[in-house]
């Protein structure tokens, strides 16, 4: 079970504005993160990755305590089994698509599944500049699955991708977490382009 019960003073539309969330969702499940722009999502998303901490309240995923506002506990991010899909891509200029792969796995079997299952095989050996935007976003989200996470966080990861691409890789990834019983967030404005594959919906207001 991952249990939410966390506030965060932001600053939302040049006012500040309390972000709260309330809520229990079930491990293994997807969740959609949905509101409009400006009203969180990425903050949250921050938030249970530990990049950002929440300024009252608690985080627990599978009976393990991530947050605790009230005694100041924060556990950090390296310890939390996060892959992060940013919604700039955050790519590293100088690594080739393989080094970014590896930079998370050396398992040779799983670094070409995730080659595989994200259509990038045959560019291993590119540098991020010489991918399409599409392609960037899909190593981005190859890259975050490198590392085998517990918990995916993922800030409008199909945004570069066309219809058919998006239905495809979608397909792929749903059976790879079903394989490695990984809990996901999608950050999206449009629930239309997770349908199908979302257990759970949160809605940021």
């Amino acid at each position: 079970m991952i249990g939410l019960n966390i506030e965060k003073n932001i600053n939302r539309h040049k006012n500040i504005a309390l972000l709260k969330v309330k809520a229990t969702f079930s491990l293994g499940s997807n969740i959609a993160v949905l509101g409009p722009s400006g009203i969180g999502k990425t903050t949250f998303l921050k938030i249970l990755g530990g990049l950002v901490t929440p300024d009252r309240g608690t985080i627990f995923v599978g009976g393990q305590k991530w947050n605790d506002a009230s005694i100041g506990f924060t556990l950090p991010a390296k310890e939390r089994k996060v892959g992060f899909v940013f919604q700039d891509y955050a790519l590293f200029p100088h690594l080739t698509v393989e080094r970014h792969l590896r930079y998370g796995t050396k398992d040779e079997a799983y670094l070409k599944k995730l080659l595989t299952i994200m259509k990038l095989e045959g560019l291993e050996k590119h540098l991020p500049h010489q991918l399409s935007g599409g392609q960037q976003q899909r190593l981005a989200i190859a890259r975050a699955l490198s590392t085998r996470p517990s918990v995916l966080l993922m800030d409008e990861p199909f945004s570069a991708q066309d219809k058919a691409m998006k239905k495809e890789i979608i397909g792929e990834l749903c059976q790879l977490q079903q394989e490695l019983s990984i809990s996901s967030f999608i950050a999206t404005h449009y629930v239309e382009e997770v349908t199908g594959i979302i257990d759970q919906v949160l809605e940021i207001v």
